[in-house]
């Protein structure tokens, strides 16, 4: 490791101290238990009737960041990687504790194949139309 002739190594910067890598914030995990639904567009949501994060212990700031940006509104893993300017994998993990303690539950898209042909729609409107 190299040094900045004051004894620093180069895991500190200067302007944010200590860098704290990712995996520290999961405790080491790289897997959740829900983390096989935790795809880019997975829509995460805040439980309705969920209590405040930030009297739990166990959640670290990125858990309640997290809940609290989806209670503003549902939000994607992708949108809330980048709201937190974290690594996916990372994201995927928190949101994995968030389910389990129920605090947040992840919906899917619709898949674009499940939808309704656009032909199918326009035969709907005009028909309704007609009446």
């Amino acid at each position: 490791m190299s040094g900045d002739g004051q004894g620093r190594k180069h895991w500190f910067d200067d302007e944010a101290g200590p860098v704290v890598r990712p995996y520290a914030m999961t405790r080491g995990r790289t897997t959740s238990p829900a983390q096989h639904r935790l795809d880019l567009i997975a829509v995460v949501v805040t439980e309705p009737d969920a209590g405040d994060p930030e009297t739990d212990p166990t959640l670290s700031p990125e858990h309640v960041e997290i809940v609290g940006l989806c209670r503003d509104e549902p939000q994607s893993v992708a949108e809330l990687a980048a709201e937190l300017d974290l690594p996916t994998g990372v994201v995927r993990v928190l949101i994995g504790d968030l389910v389990h303690t129920e605090l947040v539950h992840v919906t899917r898209p619709v898949p674009p194949a499940e939808l309704p042909d656009e032909s199918i729609l326009r035969d709907v409107i005009n028909g309704l139309r007609a009446l």
